[in-house]
């Protein structure tokens, strides 16, 4: 009873603090791929009066903010994380005029703007790459360069280092006359943060972006910043390699262990958080922050949050179940996933759940079609705040491309046999807005990418108008997320079986929910006083699903209360 009273004391507490809370702890983000999301102008290409123009429906489905994928003058190697100039729109997307217009127009709808900045690599198009490589007193330190090993009489790179985009890390550069190091495509050349230099110029993009309206940033890569220290002949250690794979192209063949997560990069980004608060006294407002991409152990993960002396980033994405999670995966799976990040966060710190991004397999192919209610009611119903890939709110999934077609620089430099496994277009594809040509993306003849098949039954306009749809749930979800109960409340997730994963929210003074989740195929029989402490003995169903037999309004005993396959639900206490 000692261990219950606390716990009950502790949901006291953290609901005394709910209203103390900043707007990105409990907030929604939506991330937009530009040239995915609306095109405006007929090329085929998503841009930023497309945005513009579909701000209200971020707004209709209870958006908090939204970061958009690199929008920066490229010339698209990597479409658009290969920036050219850190401080200007490409052409592609429109100008600075029409950026400040979404500013405006989002500022009035109150959704907030985050930018996705890069700062491992520019483009080797950057002003500062072409005055690096012709050692320009200034810039000639700003990459990391080295001559080279002769072996046999011939020169090679400097060690066995492999790419994210398969191949050697290292590039020659003939005018420098020396290779350049890239993590990721040839003409991605990483920066060199060891000369401060380097460091203050981003600090200014920072505060370029700031000064014109973002509430932060989304940090890409960050475990690729730094590689370690050169030995004091300039020399770099060769790595490990990694048993498990033959292929020596492949970026997996080694294990990278001096080329991610150096020490250095946590320290990168608290700085980045000084600048924030720096900006916050400047501009007054709402908070502005911070956010993490970063495939690292949990450990590591845990530091980007700070150290107690110094702050790090607000949202350190969490990647624990979008990396581990499968078709396979029973609740026990789920909760673990779950609970290992809430008991390693610092304490005072802020949960953050991600399921999708560009990078990834939508999860509605990766985990199965009939579970993405599942998903969403997970995800919007945890404590913290939610980040939801652009489409998987209406259900969309991946698009099978074929060689030929294909473009992502991952999978184009493989091969026709390979290219299914590294490539990300299959996600990266058209939104769907209606069953008009072209998914309602485009007024033009053809589009970037291909069209999803599906997209006369899987977009905007039709699920508007079915009740249980995909995203007439996940509007009812986010509406939900508006209850103090799920502002502030304390959280309990357990499996209280191998298929059924349940969420207790609750907070003094306001009604109590839970959300029942089925995973798998089986009928569940559940007793829910045998796993959750002072519920009473009557639920409303609050939220259903198109598999539920029962209605919103419905009643339920806490005692008996039986879920269907793949059923989610969330019920409240009368």
């Amino acid at each position: 009873m000692r261990v219950l009273h606390l716990f009950c004391l502790l949901a006291i507490v953290f609901g005394c603090q709910a209203a103390d809370l900043k707007w990105w702890q409990t907030a929604s983000f939506y991330q937009i791929y530009p040239r995915s999301f609306k095109d405006s102008d007929g090329d085929g290409v998503g841009d930023l009066k497309g945005i513009t123009e579909q701000l209200p429906y971020l707004k209709e489905i209870g958006i908090t903010a939204t970061w958009l994928s690199p929008i920066f003058t490229s010339p698209m190697a990597d479409f658009g994380y290969d920036v050219a100039n850190l401080t200007e729109i490409d052409p592609i997307f429109g100008t600075m005029e029409d950026f400040e217009a979404l500013i405006e127009k989002a500022k009035a709808l109150g959704v907030k703007i985050i930018l996705d900045f890069v700062p491992n690599h520019t483009s080797d198009e950057c002003e500062w790459f072409i005055k690096s490589a012709a050692r320009d007193p200034e810039y000639k330190d700003f990459y990391v360069w080295h001559p080279g090993k002769i072996v046999n009489g011939v020169r090679q790179p400097p060690t066995n280092w492999i790419s994210v985009f398969r191949g050697s890390m290292w590039t020659w550069n003939e005018q420098r006359q020396e290779y350049y190091l890239h993590q990721f495509h040839a003409k991605q050349p990483d920066l060199n943060y060891r000369n401060p230099k380097v460091m203050e110029m981003m600090k200014d993009v920072f505060r370029f972006w700031l000064r014109r309206g973002v509430s932060g940033f989304r940090v890409d890569a960050v475990p690729h910043t730094f590689e370690i220290s050169p030995d004091a002949d300039g020399n770099y250690p060769d790595e490990p390699r990694n048993p498990n794979v033959n292929d020596p192209e492949d970026y997996e063949y080694f294990q990278h262990i001096y080329t991610t997560n150096q020490p250095e990069t946590i320290d990168m980004v608290y700085q980045l958080r000084q600048v924030l608060e720096e900006m916050d006294q400047e501009l007054g407002g709402d908070d502005r922050i911070i956010m993490t991409e970063a495939y690292a152990p949990l450990d590591v993960i845990m530091q980007y949050y700070g150290n107690g002396t110094h702050d790090g980033a607000q949202i350190p994405f969490n990647f624990q179940l979008i990396s581990n999670l499968n078709k396979n995966s029973n609740a026990y799976h789920y909760n673990e996933l779950i609970n290992i990040w809430l008991k390693a966060m610092p304490e005072g710190k802020t949960a953050n759940w991600v399921l999708g991004n560009h990078d990834q397999s939508r999860f509605g192919s990766r985990l199965g079609e009939d579970r993405i209610d599942i998903i969403n009611t997970l995800l919007l119903t945890l404590p913290g705040c939610s980040i939801t890939y652009n489409g998987e709110e209406i259900g969309m999934t991946d698009v099978w491309i074929s060689w030929e077609e294909t473009v992502d620089p991952q999978a184009c430099q493989s091969n026709p046999e390979n290219y299914e496994r590294l490539t990300r277009d299959p996600v990266r594809t058209p939104f769907h807005w209606n069953d008009n040509n072209f998914a309602g993306f485009t007024d033009g003849n053809s589009t970037w990418l291909p069209v999803a098949d599906n997209y006369k039954s899987v977009n905007v306009k039709r699920e508007r108008g079915i009740t249980y749809s995909h995203l007439n749930v996940y509007k009812q979800l986010q509406n939900l997320r508006r209850e103090p109960t799920f502002q502030g409340g304390a959280s309990e997730v357990k499996a209280l079986s191998e298929n059924t994963l349940a969420i207790k929210r609750s907070l003094a003074g306001y009604p109590t929910y839970v959300v029942l989740l089925n995973i798998n195929d089986s009928v569940e029989s559940l007793n829910l006083n045998s796993a959750f402490y002072g519920l009473s003995s009557s639920l409303e169903y609050v939220v259903v699903t198109d598999r539920s037999p029962r209605r919103k309004g419905d009643l339920a005993h806490t005692d008996s209360i039986t879920l269907m396959p793949k059923e989610a639900v969330v019920l409240k206490t009368v």
